[in-house]
Formats: structure tokens, C-alpha cells, sequence
């Protein structure tokens, strides 16, 4: 199939394929005279890296991933890797964040409270200055 057909049907677009073939991330694919052909194999390549960017992945870690990818056959056991890596990845930096907003609650907390000690209360014994 054409460039055109494998980009709809990955939902990418042409652009996107030459620059993943641009950096290495999918393969040169055969030539008929000036047309590229794509096999189901690389749509279903630019459909996992789609899929893969839009959960988090860089283009750079995918390239490390398929740094000696042979054809376009998707490396499972390496993206396997690569998913537990960036669940770890995204627990600690959940962690982190739990963090900071629980200690913004207590800041808020503690904000509030100093706020409601503060307070001038109106008493009956004390009038307001005199205006000349």
C-alpha cells in the first residue's frame, strides 16, 4: 500500500511516517520507482508508536526500543520493558505529586487557621478613633 493508505489506516499522516523513517524509528520501506509500499506490518508498527506517544512515550525512548529492529516486526518482549519502566516512572511521580498536595492542604490548613486567630473582633469597649 501507499504512504497515503498507511497513514489512514494507523491513523498518522504522511508527514509523521517520513519523520519516524527520517530518525530510524520505522524502517526504509520498498520502492516501486518513486512510490514507497508499505506492508500491514508497518501500519501496525505506526499504530503501536502512536498509541505508545499518546501514553506517555517519547519518540527518543521508542527509538532505544527499536534501535536494532530487523524489517517492521514489533520487538514485544523490549516494549514490555518499556511499559513497566514508564508505570514505575509514572507511580513515583504520582507519589511526588500526593506529596506536594497533601502538603498544600496543610499549608492551606495552617493558612486558614492563622487567618481565623487573627481576627479583630469588635468590642464593645473599644471605639473608633475619633475623625477630626
Amino acid at each position: 500500500m501507499y504512504i497515503g493508505k498507511a497513514a489512514q489506516l494507523s491513523g498518522t499522516t504522511v508527514k509523521c511516517i517520513r519523520h519516524y523513517e527520517k530518525i530510524g524509528l520505522l524502517p526504509e520501506p520498498r520502492r516501486e520507482g518513486k512510490y514507497r509500499i508499505y506492508s500491514q506490518q508497518s501500519v501496525e508498527l505506526l499504530s503501536f508508536i502512536k498509541c505508545a506517544q499518546q501514553l506517555g512515550f517519547k519518540l527518543k525512548e521508542m527509538q532505544a526500543m527499536f534501535q536494532n529492529l530487523q524489517g517492521d516486526e514489533i520487538p514485544w518482549d523490549l516494549a514490555q520493558q518499556a511499559i513497566q519502566q514508564k508505570k514505575h516512572e509514572l507511580r513515583t511521580q504520582i507519589d511526588q505529586l500526593q506529596g506536594l498536595h497533601d502538603a498544600l492542604d496543610s499549608f492551606e490548613y495552617s493558612v486558614q487557621d492563622a487567618r481565623n486567630q487573627c481576627r479583630l473582633e469588635q468590642s464593645p469597649y473599644l471605639e473608633p478613633p475619633a475623625l477630626a
